[in-house]
Formats: structure tokens, sequence, C-alpha cells
């Protein structure tokens, strides 16, 4: 054919240097790709030259065939070589720009936010500390004993059924994830000398649903003061203290009568809350009372001798009532947005 090159050793060799040059030439892979179409595609010489063999007399086709074949593998080598090359100096340019240097101190450091609970608790702690009173601290799992039997719970009372109560197996061993943390209190008056000033924290454990209003795990603080004379005054004064501090100089509460094993007169306390939803009105916010003589006679403090009070409140339903939130879910889904409103530290 007319347009088919002359398959002679210098014409070849013609061809397979201005294809190596090429790709010797190519400094990326795109131009690579161009520049093996152009010298081993359809309508590059080297392949309209090997198409010609087919036309040459047959004493000529296998020395012209070798020469093309060994031509065209040379180029195909030459591609493949800087194929390999291209693609290491682009994969290493890459990962120059992407480079991170995670020894480096940070252009900028982001504040987190801590819990509300924590800071609340540590505000309600501080608070009794200012007055004089220990903080103390116990186990979340706790024995059956410091739990109830110390706090005049008689043994068919409901809170000790297990569908109110998390019982450790074996359920023989006695072991509990404490409902309150009033096993504290039984701690403290076996462990200290009197007269006792002490308040607890900490997360407490019950059956309940996960709600706008309940959450199975909670954090509550309690108080028990014993000396020689304490009254219910001392209580409510120490309560109506307490408030204002909690929700401003104008709070109120109120004490109704009521009845808990280990206090002995008892009463549910309710704090004014102004923006409660449907209205300004009360609303529980504790329990409290005189220690009964049995809890007492429990630690071996004489009745007659030593008379004290108690209280607690949930933590969580402080909050609320301090921040105005309607849903308890809140505070227990990880939101970091939700901690941000009440105040950010480095």
């Amino acid at each position: 054919m007319s347009d088919t090159p002359a398959i002679t050793e210098d014409a070849v060799e013609a061809a397979v240097a201005e294809a190596l040059s090429a790709v010797a030439a190519a400094s990326t892979v795109a131009e690579l790709k161009a520049a093996r179409s152009a010298h081993t595609g359809e309508a590059s010489t080297l392949a309209r030259m090997n198409a010609g063999l087919r036309d040459l007399p047959n004493d000529q086709k296998a020395s012209a065939g070798k020469l093309m074949g060994a031509s065209r593998g040379r180029v195909n080598q030459a591609v493949a070589a800087r194929e390999g090359e291209l693609a290491a100096a682009e994969e290493a340019a890459r990962l120059d720009d992407e480079r991170l240097d995670v020894t480096a101190l940070p252009t900028r450091r982001r504040l987190g936010a801590r819990h509300p609970l924590s800071l609340l608790q540590e505000k309600m702690a501080d608070i009794f500390i200012g007055m004089g009173w220990e903080v103390s601290e116990g186990p979340e799992l706790e024995h059956e004993w410091f739990n109830f039997d110390a706090l005049n719970f008689d043994a068919d009372h409901p809170a000790r059924a297990m569908q109110d109560t998390f019982f450790v197996e074996p359920v023989d061993r006695h072991l509990l994830l404490r409902t309150h943390t009033s096993p504290i209190q039984i701690r403290t008056l076996l462990a200290k000398g009197l007269p006792v000033y002490n308040v607890a924290t900490g997360r407490v454990y019950r059956t309940d649903e996960l709600d706008a209003t309940h959450t199975p795990v909670f954090t509550q603080i309690e108080a028990i003061a014993i000396d020689r004379g304490l009254t219910m005054a001392h209580l409510r004064g120490t309560l109506e203290h307490l408030a204002r501090q909690m929700f401003g100089a104008e709070a109120q509460i109120r004490l109704r009568p009521n009845f808990f094993p280990f206090t002995e007169p008892s009463a549910e306390m309710d704090v004014w809350q102004p923006n409660a939803k449907g209205g300004a009105r009360w609303v529980e916010w504790g329990g409290c009372g005189m220690v009964n003589p049995n809890v007492l006679r429990s630690a071996g403090i004489d009745p007659d001798e030593y008379q004290g009070f108690a209280f607690g409140m949930g933590v969580e339903r402080t909050l609320q009532f301090r921040n105005d939130l309607n849903d308890m879910r809140d505070m227990v889904e990880g939101d970091v947005r939700f901690s941000e409103q009440f105040g950010m530290v480095v």
C-alpha cells in the first residue's frame, strides 16, 4: 500500500528513536498516555509498518517480523518503565502536599465543655463547704445493709424488689447498685466522730424508664447533720439557704408532711418555680426530715443524746429548675452543643 512505510532497519530504528524520545520527554502520566497513543497506536508509524508485514514476500516476512517485534517491544518496555517513574513521582508529590506534622502545635485550641451536671454538683458541694460541712463519696456497688437495713427499710419494702432495684448476681451476696446516696451517710456516721455535718453526692441507679422527667441513672446530693439540739427549724433554715443559692434571693420553699423510713417526721420539699410549664407553681424538689432514731441506733448513736436532720434531691431536677429545661434526655445524649450553653473551660 502506498501509505505503508517501507520496513527497513533504518526506517524502523528512526521510528523507535522518535518514540523513545517522546516517551522520555513526557513529564506527566497524561503526557505519557498521549505519547504512547502517537507512537504505538493504530495510526503510528510502527503500527503501520507492522500492518505491512502481510504484503511482504514470504522469504522476507520472518526477518521483518522479528525486527518489528523487537522494535515494538523496546517501545512498550520504555513506556512501562516511564509510567512507573511518573506514577511514583506524582504519588510522592501528592503525599508531600498532604503531609501533616502531627508533632506540631495546633494553630488554635478548641475550647471544651464540661457537663453542666458536673458543674452543678461542684457548685452545690461548694455551698455546703462554705457552711463548714464536709463532702464525702462512697461506692456505687453497695451492700444491701447500707442501702436498706441501716436506713430502716423493712424486709418487705417495695424498693427492695427486683423491679425497683438493680441487684447484682448472685443475689445471695446482697450486692446492688445503690438506689440513693444515703448509704454514704451511714458510712460517714460509722467512720467519724460526732458531731457530723456531711454532704454526699454521686450517681444512683433505679429501674426507671428513660423519659422527659426520669432516667435510670441519675445524680443525687444528700446531706446529714447529727448534733445535740438539732430541730426542724435548723433543717428548714439550711434548705432555704440552699434554695436561695440555687434559684436566687427570692426563692421560696415549703414542706409537706410525708413518710420516709429513714426520717421521722418526714416531709416533701417543694420549691417555687416561676417558669414551670403551664405557669408558675410549686414543684417537688426533694425529701427531708429528722433522722429516724432507728437509723441513729444502726450507727451506734444514742438518739436521746443526739438528734439530726437529713435531706436529698436530684441534681438533674435542680438543673431543670435553674435553667428551664423541659427534657431530661438532653442531659444524657452526649451532645456537646447542650453542654456549651452552660460555660466553656479550657
